[in-house]
């Protein structure tokens, strides 16, 4: 399925039914009272966030969505049926926006989160509802309602607890496949990925972490160069990013280049993105000999004083330890959003 991440839809709330006019009609009762019967409640559109949606690949068909209508009232007092609701349910991590005002609406973050997004219009009145002691045969009646509409804009943030970044083509579909059951398009050329791809890190029977492989980032990139701009908003709710760089050809000045240039990436385009806490995993150190990873390490131990790993996505070396480190971290921040 197509990787959907933005689309603009029109939500319409159902009319209220109108009231009805009607009097009794019953042999031997020639002036009977007014009965008629109030209308029915608009239906509303209601939006709800589902986990296990990961795309707005369904809304590139389909941009209305119209609530019923509810029924006109009728005679011996009988209410018109109200509409039935309308639900929509969007990928957890969707953020909503009024189209015209701009305004954010809503951020449903969790399976289940939901919210009414436009109400059913208020159901019309039955004469019945208009008898007095002085009008003993009232033809008023009211007409429903108008349900509520609105144009929407949603974007999709998915939800990860780790995100993979990095320039294109240094091994982090490799590392996600290594890691978790999710199976990315794996080549050995740039630009591979092209749409952020989900794993879940199974630790135990209880624990378990969220990663996101993103698109490979350029120089330039929170400008609009290359594909990881379009997907940068995704990394937004992760607590850890891991920033991957081939050190196959053994450079420590390109090495060092790369950390800079992902960083400059990421405060250019949010400032908050480079504030968040981050790692550094140095990948396909197996296309290294022994002697030169020592040397590796012991420079980058000079010129970077955060957490560092080494890894093979090839042999798995290193990824047991990283995940170890990152489920610890998790249980940490967990902890620390509870004080």
């Amino acid at each position: 399925m197509k990787f959907i991440d933005e689309t603009i839809i029109l939500v319409k709330a159902g009319n209220g039914g109108n009231g009805c006019l009607s009097f009794r009609r019953e042999k031997y009762i020639p002036f009977g009272g007014p009965d008629g019967g109030d209308g029915g409640q608009g239906g509303s559109v209601i939006i709800r966030a589902k986990d296990g949606l990961n795309t707005l690949a369904d809304f590139r068909n389909r941009s209305k969505f119209i609530a019923q209508n509810g029924k006109t009232g009728g005679g011996k007092n009988k209410k018109g049926r109200s509409g039935d609701d309308l639900i929509i349910e969007l990928p957890a991590g969707s953020v909503i926006y009024d189209l015209e005002t701009e305004e954010l609406i809503c951020d449903l973050e969790k399976d289940g989160q939901s919210i009414t997004i436009a109400s059913g219009g208020d159901f019309g009145l039955g004469n019945a509802r208009f008898k007095t002691s002085t009008n003993r045969a009232p033809r008023k009646t009211t007409d429903g309602k108008v349900g509520e509409d609105r144009q929407l804009k949603i974007v999709l943030k998915v939800l990860a607890d780790v995100g993979l970044i990095g320039l294109p083509n240094v091994g982090k579909s490799s590392i996600l496949a290594s890691i978790s059951m999710a199976k990315p398009k794996i080549a050995n050329y740039a630009f591979t990925t092209i749409h952020p791809n989900l794993g879940v890190v199974l630790i135990s029977d209880y624990e378990k972490f969220v990663v996101a492989d993103l698109p490979g980032l350029i120089v330039g990139a929170s400008k609009g160069a290359g594909l990881g701009i379009q997907f940068l908003k995704h990394i937004s709710r992760t607590k850890l990013l891991l920033h991957v760089i081939d050190v196959s050809k053994n450079q420590l000045d390109q090495i060092m280049k790369d950390v800079d240039i992902i960083a400059k990436e990421l405060k250019d385009y949010d400032k908050e993105l480079g504030k968040k806490d981050k790692w550094y995993v140095f990948n396909k150190v197996d296309l290294l000999n022994e002697e030169d990873l020592a040397k590796l390490k012991i420079h980058i131990a000079d010129k970077i004083k955060v957490e560092t790993y080494f890894t093979s996505a090839l042999d798995k070396f290193g990824l047991n330890e990283l995940c170890e480190d990152i489920i610890e971290y998790l249980r940490d921040e967990i902890s620390n959003e509870k004080i």
